[in-house]
């Protein structure tokens, strides 16, 4: 039969731009459908305090955008996008005023640790260190689609990675290191005495000394517009505007990709799909929410801990055992008491985001999924304990609601930023156990959305493993699947 199109995408965040870009480069017409008025998803930039203040309403700081081995392909920069770095990554101030820093150099990493951990660090970051391309070939990608390119490597980095961050974390034996270890491994979104968190710390400090922790200039819309200037550059069609309720709605395709979390592919195509598929899809599990709260500053905020004054992230939490209360009592679903906060000062090195002399400042907490409470005090009270007078320089708030969040990003339904649980095996086996977890079992209808391999963060790499898969299953195009 004949088809409008080659391949219809559903959603344009980075992972459905992605995916349009990867089937356009193979030769295909594309276009993408978008529910809400501008491309971008995760990844966009709004006003939302007060005029010339430029916020990220939800990503904001991109070492895997960086690191990226789908983007590095592409041509951004000629499409506008320019990544800006910090002087220092990540700060991890503690309460007596001193702080941990993750630096783009080893060595000054370590010292931040203090002498009882300098070489502790060293000894574990060693084997990796400088080593990130390979690394992010083996480990962000499917787990079940062939062997490893580096396998030593990766098995090197699998005995760390595997273990609970609690347990990693007993090679140190002060609270900077401690700390600072168990802010990288909380962005997991679960409990640290999880297993497999180590790996993820891991990974985001393996990032902070090879790629950096950079935001995009003007602010994260910078990536999702860039990616989309390239698709059309190829030929591909956008539409926005478009909130897509039914296959019927969409053009005729011979294949159509979902970057949608899996409840909106089933809302869309369920109907297509085998039952046994639908039912797993429909008992797919989420994670903790967020709540978050960005602000319109009169000044920087005023860090007790001279480092996090230089730092585009700074963790808000204390100790590790304090992030793993502040987590596990969300896992727990109890509101927020102390909660562990991921904050960025983007103006620090992007000052065209705030008027002069202003600053634009990030925060968020994690909450019970879908939680209802009100998390501004017990935030505000974390900031003030790290940067007294912080509400003295407020200008003005906008507060998230998970909610809010998912009614800004259908994806992120009851507040989970990373369409899906993060907790164990479901951060390798989303969403669902399968060797190759974008197909459907329709064999025109794959999901390219986090809720895949390799989940969360501003990469497009499950947009472009989708569509490799697509090229391969829809189209019988013999094409590997890695990048």
């Amino acid at each position: 039969m004949p088809y409008s199109v080659d391949a219809v995408v559903v959603g344009a965040g980075p992972n459905g731009l992605t995916a349009a870009v990867t089937l356009a480069e193979a030769g295909l017409s594309v276009e993408v459908f978008e529910a809400a008025e501008e491309v971008g998803g995760g990844a966009r930039t709004e006003e939302l305090t007060l005029p010339g203040f430029r916020h990220d309403p939800c990503s904001a700081v991109h070492p895997t955008g960086i690191g990226s081995p789908a983007f590095r392909r592409m041509p951004l920069a000629e499409h506008g996008l320019e990544w800006v770095h910090h002087d220092v990554p990540l700060a991890h101030p503690l309460p007596d005023g001193s702080a941990a820093v993750l630096a783009r150099s080893v060595g000054e990493t370590a010292m931040s640790m203090g002498p009882e951990d300098a070489g502790a660090y060293r000894r574990l970051v060693a084997p990796f260190t400088g080593r990130w391309d390979d690394l992010a070939a083996d480990v962000l990608r499917p787990p079940l689609t062939g062997l490893p390119r580096h396998p030593a490597l990766l098995a090197r980095l699998g005995v760390l990675g595997v273990q609970p961050a609690t347990l990693l974390a007993r090679r140190f034996s002060g609270d900077r290191a401690r700390g600072l270890f168990a802010g990288l491994a909380a962005h997991a979104i679960t409990g640290l005495g999880t297993p497999l968190t180590s790996g993820v710390g891991l990974m985001f400090a393996l990032a902070g000394h090879d790629v950096g922790w950079p935001i995009a200039r003007g602010g994260s819309q910078a990536i999702s517009d860039a990616l989309a200037g390239h698709l059309r550059s190829l030929g591909g069609k956008i539409h926005t505007g478009r909130h897509i309720r039914s296959l019927t709605e969409l053009p005729s395709a011979r294949a159509y990709l979902f970057n949608t979390a899996p409840e909106g592919l089933l809302e869309i195509a369920g109907e297509r799909l085998p039952a046994r598929k639908a039912k797993a899809l429909g008992g797919y599990r989420h994670g903790l929410a967020v709540f978050k709260i960005d602000y319109a500053m009169d000044g920087p905020v005023p860090w007790t801990a001279p480092e996090a004054r230089r730092a585009g992230t700074v963790h808000v939490g204390g100790t590790l055992e304090e992030i793993d209360t502040a987590l596990v009592r969300a896992s727990r679903g109890l509101s927020p008491e102390a909660p562990f906060l991921i904050t960025a000062q983007p103006t620090l090195a992007d000052p065209t985001r705030a008027p002069e002399g202003k600053h634009v400042f990030y925060a968020y907490g994690h909450v019970p999924f879908g939680w209802t409470g009100d998390a501004t005090d017990a935030m505000e009270r974390q900031l003030e304990r790290f940067a007294p007078g912080f509400r003295d320089l407020v200008l003005a708030r906008h507060v998230t609601t998970p909610a809010d969040i998912e009614a800004h990003n259908p994806n992120n339904i009851g507040g989970d930023i990373g369409v899906g649980s993060m907790a164990a095996l479901h951060s390798l086996l989303r969403p669902a156990l399968s060797p190759v977890p974008y197909t459907t079992g329709a064999p025109d209808i794959f999901l390219c959305s986090s809720a895949t391999p390799p989940g969360p963060g501003v990469h497009g790499l499950c947009g472009h493993y989708a569509a490799r898969t697509a090229l391969r299953k829809a189209f019988g195009r013999k094409v590997p699947l890695s990048v």
